[in-house]
């Protein structure tokens, strides 16, 4: 049987891996598919490919999708998102100058206390504070506005947040356009190499688990194509599973390094995925847990109050209406195509579609479709929780 050729747009970042790795391991070919990976140069222009048809799917901001359903950024086609394809993996980093006024001031890069590192850049940058986001409509920009806001230095009020590609923060660094960026992996590490800048915080310690990127399709094409849909979720799941295994890590970095996909050094992307980053050009380390994830914790699920927890997000600071933008919000997360395409595997999955948001402290054994399903931690970093039922 000849396989069917899917094209899925991608950004060079690291947490590409399940769509590479599904089709550079065979996990695809077993689904009887073949992924023609497109890289895009932006956001923007990834976001354009998927709804003009230029691509069937695509490695995609979690906020778009909920952002285009509610009619912002000049989107086109309603998209949904039909798998997360990776939680957390964004760092927060400083311009070398701003983490010298840093270090002088006593702070000490512990990289585990967001209300600690905020309150030592809002004392050091102050208001004007300029930072870069790959996106305005993405998890790095919502952490950010979340994250300032809760420590009293409100946005866009007081911060200036602009919108640069995630391979040229260092240079945005560089020329002086940025003071610190919020970036996903490799590009905050690789400002680091190139002596651009410091890691002060990993997005994690803002929102344990936050669903970083999704799979996106158009809606249309979604309903129509079921049996291609379900193929290439399950693909991107058992490739998600494989990243998820210690083992696999040294190869993943080497395959992520290849030309074609994230070209740089293998051991720059061996960080991410082991969760042990570089954070200053003195070599100091930090390890941080959960830094990067793709399957534990059914981290793949498209929880619907995810997207509520977004959509409610961008009403907050555009203006629209709470309760359209949390009910258009939810229907963008497609936990019951995710769990239809999953049923005939040994797939840990919750029962539920939605849950409150923040309010796992500790790892919890909830009710699973299928075997025992551990939800890891998700605290958000001031101990707020997000109960849909009560927003």
């Amino acid at each position: 049987m000849n396989a069917t050729t899917l094209s899925v747009g991608f950004i060079p970042l690291v947490d590409a891996a399940p769509l590479i790795i599904a089709q550079e391991m065979g996990f695809a070919a077993e689904e009887g598919i073949s992924l023609d990976l497109r890289r895009a140069p932006s956001w923007s222009s990834l976001r354009d490919m998927l709804s003009y048809g230029k691509v069937e799917a695509a490695h995609m901001l979690s906020p778009v999708p909920v952002a285009t359903a509610l009619g912002l950024g000049g989107a086109g086609a309603p998209l949904s998102a039909v798998s997360v394809l990776s939680v957390n993996g964004n760092v927060i980093g400083v311009s070398q100058a701003l983490a010298d006024r840093l270090r002088g001031a006593g702070h000490r890069f512990a990289f585990d206390d967001a209300r600690a590192a905020g309150l030592a850049l809002i004392a050091a940058a102050g208001r004007g504070l300029r930072i870069g986001v790959p996106f305005p409509f993405s998890m790095h920009a919502e952490l950010v506005y979340y994250w300032l806001s809760a420590l009293g230095l409100p946005a866009p009020q007081s911060v200036v947040v602009r919108t640069v590609p995630p391979p040229l923060m260092g240079d945005a660094i560089r020329a002086g356009e940025i003071d610190a960026f919020c970036v996903g992996e490799p590009w905050g590490s690789q400002a680091v190499e190139d002596g651009m800048g410091e890691l002060l915080l990993p997005g994690s310690a803002i929102w344990a688990f936050a669903p970083e990127k999704v799979l996106a399709m158009r809606a249309d094409w979604a309903e129509a194509e079921d049996m291609l849909r379900g193929r290439l979720i399950r693909a991107v799941w058992r490739a998600g599973r494989w990243l998820a295994d210690p083992s696999s890590r040294s190869l993943a970095a080497e395959i992520l390094a290849r030309p074609g996909y994230l070209d740089l050094p293998s051991d720059i992307l061996d960080r991410s995925l082991s969760g042990r980053l570089v954070v200053s050009g003195r070599g100091e380390e930090r390890s941080v847990p959960g830094f990067l994830t793709f399957h534990r914790s059914a981290a793949s699920f498209p929880w619907r109050s995810q997207a509520e927890w977004i959509g409610l997000q961008l009403a907050a600071r555009t203006g629209l209406d709470r309760a359209a933008a949390k009910a258009a919000a939810a229907r963008v997360f497609r936990s019951d195509l995710h769990r239809a395409a999953l049923s005939g595997l040994t797939a840990s999955l919750p029962t539920a579609a939605s849950r409150i948001e923040g309010g796992v402290s500790q790892p919890t054994a909830v009710p699973a479709e299928a075997g025992r399903l551990i939800l890891d931690r998700d605290r958000f970093f001031d101990g707020r929780i997000f109960d849909p039922d009560a927003a």
